[in-house]
């Protein structure tokens, strides 16, 4: 695998981090909450053989600049549209996990699907928070996501017992070992606290149902959710996205820890024969 690696300047001062390899219909596939390129390595090595296979490091994420502005999803959608200009890319299947759905759903609210092939979200609401949070799909209980904001985005140990926590607890369904969970560490600390904590407000407040049911109405739709709130998720989404096909696997990291079953879900829905 031939791997092809540029900075794009989207604006002055602040280039994005592209690594792409293979040829064919592109997917773009964007990290979730201080996460980066690294994170879909094994996304790179499969698709690569019948795609051409792009990964972005989001402005102040990984290789990527950083930058005390912009560090919103507002900012974030128009930063890809700017990257998939400058690499001239059309007919896309941009794939978001978690936090990098809401880019992708806010570079629809902006540009529309007009050269979206096709949508892949991996694990995320497009509403964070609810009151309703007994039956709508919500990131997790208001007073938890509360304090996480208020009590860890607050410094660096917090950060680190934060991504920690959400490591071991959450992404995974297996222990991680000692290198494992410190390579998740790491790549989320790549992003100051500071940083993230505004990453972490802009996403909460967020609100893109009018897009993910608009979306889905017109553009062939995949959701995978992992299986610990798939019983919330998969009714939610039916309600909201009933076009959108869901499947649940794992845990919010499933597509790594579960890369060959993800794998063949995506390529299966890529092909329109998803079971």
């Amino acid at each position: 695998m031939k791997l092809k690696e540029a900075y794009i300047e989207v604006e002055p001062g602040i280039e994005l981090f592209v690594q792409e390899a293979g040829s064919g219909e592109p997917l773009v596939f964007i990290p979730g909450f201080t996460f980066t390129t690294e994170v879909f390595s094994e996304q790179i090595r499969y698709f690569s053989k019948t795609h051409r296979t792009i990964v972005i490091d989001p402005r102040s994420h990984g290789r990527s600049t950083l930058t005390v502005h912009g560090n919103d999803y507002v900012t974030h959608g128009g930063d890809l549209q700017k990257v998939l200009h400058a690499l001239k890319v059309k007919n896309a299947t941009l794939v978001g996990w978690s936090f990098g759905c809401l880019t992708a759903w806010e570079y629809i609210r902006q540009f529309g699907t007009e050269g979206i092939k096709s949508l892949v979200f991996i694990d995320m609401p497009p509403k964070s928070l609810s009151l309703k949070q007994d039956t709508d799909w919500v990131e997790g209980p208001l007073d938890d996501l509360a304090a996480a904001y208020t009590n860890y985005l607050r410094h660096p140990k917090g950060q680190r017992e934060f991504i920690t926590a959400y490591a071991s607890g959450v992404m995974v369904q297996r222990k991680l070992t000692e290198k494992e969970l410190s390579w998740v560490v790491e790549q989320s600390l790549r992003t100051p606290y500071y940083i993230a904590a505004n990453l972490f407000s802009s996403g909460l407040f967020a609100d893109y149902r009018e897009e993910a049911s608009k979306s889905s109405e017109t553009t062939p739709t995949l959701y995978v959710v992992a299986e610990h709130w798939a019983h919330t998720a998969i009714p939610y989404l039916e309600k909201l996205a009933p076009k959108a096909s869901v499947k649940a696997l794992g845990g919010h990291l499933m597509f790594w820890e579960h890369g060959e079953k993800f794998n063949k879900i995506v390529e299966g829905f890529l092909k329109g024969s998803l079971d």
